[in-house]
């Protein structure tokens, strides 16, 4: 509910008919929240990487992390087939990256990372890639349906920061840098 600021309560402007709204609508509003940009990944013989935005803290103890992955995506069975995946938490100056792993025209397997500055995670084996604000290496313990996608809960089984300070962000559709934060005002 909404409140008018004088204690009453106001509806919000009801959704015009039954029907629900089309995936152009329901794109365009989602475009309106603005995300992170990750890349995930997963090791093996049919290794994959993608960008991804619909990543999330679950749980603090345990340590769990959910993504959201569509069935047709290529990396959909590689994380699956993988038993867990790495996911790099992309920084301002990593928007070629983005659009790289985002990119279906890129090779196949292991050769997508062919002159892409990554290292194997010690515990999964995921390329997590160099520069990157952050990185998680974690393993697959439950996939539930939603919709079209697969919705992949990992436990973290490693985190770090990485050298990068500022994020790099989804909004209506383009990959953004947020505006520069004003210097902290210091109290004399």
């Amino acid at each position: 509910m909404l409140n008018d600021g004088k204690g009453r309560h106001l509806s919000a402007a009801p959704y015009p008919g039954n029907a629900e709204p089309s995936p152009g609508e329901l794109r365009d509003v989602m475009g309106r929240f603005a995300t992170g940009v990750t890349v995930l990944t997963a090791a093996g013989e049919n290794g994959h990487g993608m960008t991804a935005n619909a990543f999330t803290s679950v749980s603090l103890e345990p340590p769990l992390v959910l993504c959201c992955v569509a069935f047709t995506a290529r990396g959909h069975d590689a994380i699956v087939a993988a038993g867990g995946y790495g996911v790099s938490v992309l920084g301002s100056e990593q928007k070629d990256l983005a659009k790289y792993f985002a990119d279906k025209k890129r090779p196949l397997g292991a050769a997508q990372f062919d002159g892409v500055a990554h290292t194997p995670g010690p515990l999964t084996g995921a390329p997590l890639l160099d520069g990157a604000l952050a990185w998680l290496e974690c393993e697959l313990v439950q996939t539930y349906a939603g919709g079209d996608h697969s919705i992949f809960l990992g436990r973290v089984l490693a985190a770090r920061t990485g050298p990068a300070t500022r994020p790099l962000v989804f909004y209506q559709g383009r990959f953004q840098e947020p505006p520069a934060e004003p210097p902290l005002a210091r109290s004399a």
